[in-house]
């Protein structure tokens, strides 16, 4: 049976004769494709408060997140591979129905474990989305004309962490935290239709029909072996723990055993050819440093700015509203200069540069800082970040054939949630063995000026105090007596927060350091002006 849409030439370049109303419609789609699963990293978390007091589990409640990021980040390599082999179109489509199947899933979720299991099939469709966005755009541009257009996707995330929290915490509070998910059926349904009709089906027939089924099984057993170790540390378990040393070992055993089976397959999920070039290397080890970088901003600090300096602001997800603007500004004007130029390595590390400084900026701040120069750090960040948006990818694209577009986009986007992943656990530990050190300091100091009582310090070491202390920061309270904590209390935990964030901004900063001196090594070559496979 032939799709909508289907054209009978083999070749991307066919891409070229369609009327530019229908690519226009096309590249439509694919943006609410896309903003679909982007919102759905961002949308759940104010409504979670609510999911946990209707179904419980408030033990298991960072699942919900977990399963969501473990599957669309292991799965992001393999949907890659496979639009590569069987085309865009199908593999766009089976995720966006995976999506929405487990978004009615999860809407319907009677015990906190059925809401995690139906979020792990969201993260299947969201990765097969995720991998095929940004390689439809390469089928239907040339490298050259490719910037623009990343630029705008590369903006969808912004937008997608605005108003992702924003909407989630109004359907919270006006309706059945069930309508978070329940809301993406619309936006799904007219994003396949659109697609369906519009969008070309075309493949590369030079690619062998040939499923890696062992590369793919050991890949997914090290992902998630390293990313559930990454994620349990510190908090579910101590980083010197049995178990998180078995997974990491597992990890590293997969990941041995995966590399050798690559080399003997015939069509690798993830092809050897990829680490002989160096523009990918650099461009893998760029997007993994600053994925670091960025979630180190991105996770601590709405606690800084809300908690420490005690700017309330009307919901979580406003706080980072200067940030993602500047996110999306930088990758859209970014994507503009690549596409008018055709230079991408001096973007790319102007880009690291400016996310370092940002980074640097925010571990200068402290408790007497204003939010105006809060903001201002957030835009010097936002900008940077949002500038190795489209570049890093357009230029790993632009170092292979058009035959390997899917995987090399999927990689790269693959490297980038990965070191997310791996830095909001680094930090997270970081975060929680400072505090305990930084708290015990700053009680002291408080029982000596008499600000605070000796039997009230004697209490705080009891856990359940000092839970509800942070409770009580989290819930972005600038006064006392929140949760019944009293102000006394507060100024040491708010003292220990600040110079322990100021830590986690240091390391962060540190680590999109090493990343400006990878970009520097980024070796540039002409864009190519048509997607025809080079000699």
């Amino acid at each position: 049976m032939k799709l909508p849409g289907t054209m009978p030439s083999e070749g991307p370049q066919s891409l070229s004769t369609l009327p530019k109303s229908r690519l226009i419609v096309t590249v439509v789609g694919v943006l609410l494709g896309l903003l679909l699963a982007a919102l759905d990293q961002t949308i759940v978390a104010t409504a979670l408060p609510r999911v946990v007091s209707d179904l419980g589990g408030f033990d298991r409640f960072a699942w919900v997140f977990t399963a969501y990021m473990l599957a669309s980040t292991a799965g992001l390599p393999i949907a890659g591979k496979l639009s590569d082999i069987y085309g865009r179109k199908p593999l766009y489509l089976t995720g966006i129905a995976i999506f929405i199947a487990g978004s009615i899933l999860s809407g319907t979720s009677q015990t906190m474990m059925q809401l995690i299991i139906f979020r792990g099939i969201q993260g299947l469709g969201a990765a097969v989305i995720m991998a095929n966005a940004f390689a439809v755009v390469g089928d239907i541009f040339p490298p050259a004309e490719r910037g623009k257009w990343m630029g705008v996707f590369g903006a969808v995330f912004g937008i997608a962490s605005i108003v992702g929290p924003l909407t989630g915490g109004y359907i919270a509070d006006n309706l059945s935290w069930r309508w978070v998910f329940y809301v993406n059926l619309p936006v799904g349904l007219v994003a396949a239709l659109v697609l369906l009709v519009a969008m070309p089906h075309l493949r590369d027939r030079s690619v062998k029909r040939k499923i890696d089924f062992t590369g793919a099984a050991t890949l997914v057993a090290a992902v998630a072996s390293l990313l559930l170790a990454l994620t349990w540390a510190g908090n579910t378990y101590p980083w010197v723990s049995p178990q998180i040393a078995g997974l990491l070992a597992l990890s590293a055993v997969m990941l041995v055993v995966f590399m050798f089976v690559e080399k003997q397959a015939a069509e690798p999920v993830l092809p050897p050819a990829l680490f002989a070039s160096r523009i990918f290397n650099v461009a893998m080890g760029v997007t993994f440093l600053t994925g670091i970088g960025m979630f180190g901003a991105i996770i601590f600090l709405p606690l800084f700015i809300q908690a420490v300096i005690g700017a309330s602001a009307t919901s979580s997800g406003a706080v980072l509203t200067p940030m993602m603007f500047s996110v999306v500004l930088g990758s859209a004007v970014s994507g503009q200069i690549i596409s008018r130029t055709g230079h991408y390595r001096f973007l790319g590390v102007t880009g690291v540069i400016l996310m370092t400084l940002g980074l640097y900026l925010f571990s200068r701040m402290g408790e007497g800082t204003s939010y105006g120069t809060v903001v201002r750090n957030m835009v010097v960040m936002g900008i940077g970040l949002g500038a190795t948006f489209p570049t890093y990818i357009i230029s790993a694209q632009n170092a292979f054939p058009h035959r390997m577009l899917g995987i090399v986009t999927s990689s790269v986007q693959f490297f980038r949630m990965t070191g997310g992943t791996f830095g909001a656990a680094i930090m997270g530990s970081l975060l929680a063995t400072r505090m305990a050190t930084h708290m015990a300091r700053a009680v002291a100091q408080a029982i000596e000026s008499g600000a605070l009582a000796p039997e009230t310090a004697a209490a705080m070491s009891d856990s359940a105090v000092s839970s509800r202390g942070m409770e009580a920061l989290n819930g972005f309270s600038s006064g006392g007596g929140m949760l019944g904590v009293p102000e006394a209390v507060m100024v040491p935990v708010r003292t220990a927060l600040a110079v322990s964030l100021h830590e986690v901004f240091l390391l962060a900063m540190a680590v999109a350091a090493v990343a400006a001196v990878v970009a520097v090594f980024m070796r540039e070559i002409p864009l190519r002006k048509s997607n025809t496979e080079p000699e």
